[in-house]
């Protein structure tokens, strides 16, 4: 009886003990992270680490890819240095050459359309993969197409005129992941296939509508879309409708928010 009493006890202890340990690793993962660990969790070698607006890394089975950096050296604080980078337009939230001289990209591949390496002084051209649209390169085991964006509507053709900017489809493992850029819904967007990561943009005048983005995405169905690239001045773009209309039509679309925009004076 005596040792059925301890074993009873050792149990309870033990669940106790438990139950407190974990209540103690949840408290110290802050709501952004935890979102990026399930994240890199459920994709099996495939970090995403949101930074700002467009800029994001990727740490894919140890490859880092950074996409659109800008936002200066402190804007990457604590992060791996890059073997690839890719840079999607001339516009200052997408390519600021102050962010390429001031990172260490001695052994990065930088990808390119040609209208950003007219910007970027020779020091660098031994490293440059220009693309245009439609071009593919591999680099690190990974496919890279480059895909049209542009604007659609008349009042915003100006802005990203077509075959001057590049969206990417990374290819690796069975697994293909969309950035999209300075974009509206156009054709080239809505004939993807096979799309497991989509990161969609939605802002006005610069971009596109909720509504537009929304409807381009079911449309192409990727496993999961990212909203990023969604605040504008003075618009801003509602995630949370985006979703509803996603997912009111194709439940099946995982709609996935990360924290684009930490700093509050974007």
């Amino acid at each position: 009886m005596r040792y059925l009493k301890c074993i009873v006890i050792l149990t309870m202890l033990t669940g106790l003990l438990t139950i407190g340990c974990k209540e103690k690793s949840k408290s110290t993962i802050p709501d952004e992270q935890a979102v990026n660990l399930s994240t890199d969790k459920e994709t099996l070698g495939l970090k995403i680490i949101p930074i700002e607006h467009a800029t994001a890394v990727l740490d894919w089975d140890g490859t880092v890819i950074y996409i659109d950096p800008v936002g200066g050296k402190d804007a990457f604080v604590n992060i791996k240095e890059p073997d690839l980078i890719l840079i999607t337009d001339i516009h200052g939230d997408h390519f600021s050459l102050e962010t390429l001289q001031a990172l260490n990209t001695q052994k990065a591949k930088i990808v390119v359309p040609q209208a950003v390496a007219d910007k970027i002084p020779s020091e660098f051209t031994p490293q440059l993969d220009i693309l245009n649209n439609g071009d593919s390169k591999e680099r690190y085991g990974i496919n890279i197409e480059a895909i049209p964006m542009y604007n659609l509507r008349e009042e915003a053709r100006d802005f990203h005129i077509k075959g001057r900017g590049n969206g990417y489809v990374l290819s690796k493992n069975n697994q293909r992941i969309y950035f999209a850029g300075d974009t509206e819904d156009i054709p080239e967007m809505r004939a993807l296939q096979d799309i497991d990561k989509a990161f969609v943009c939605m802002n006005l005048p610069y971009t596109m509508t909720v509504e537009s983005a929304a409807d381009a995405v079911l449309e192409f169905k990727p496993k999961q879309v990212y909203p990023y690239h969604y605040r504008g001045k003075p618009d801003v773009g509602d995630v949370a409708k985006f979703k509803q209309l996603v997912n009111d039509k194709n439940p099946n679309i995982e709609v996935v928010q990360l924290d684009w925009y930490p700093k509050e004076d974007y």
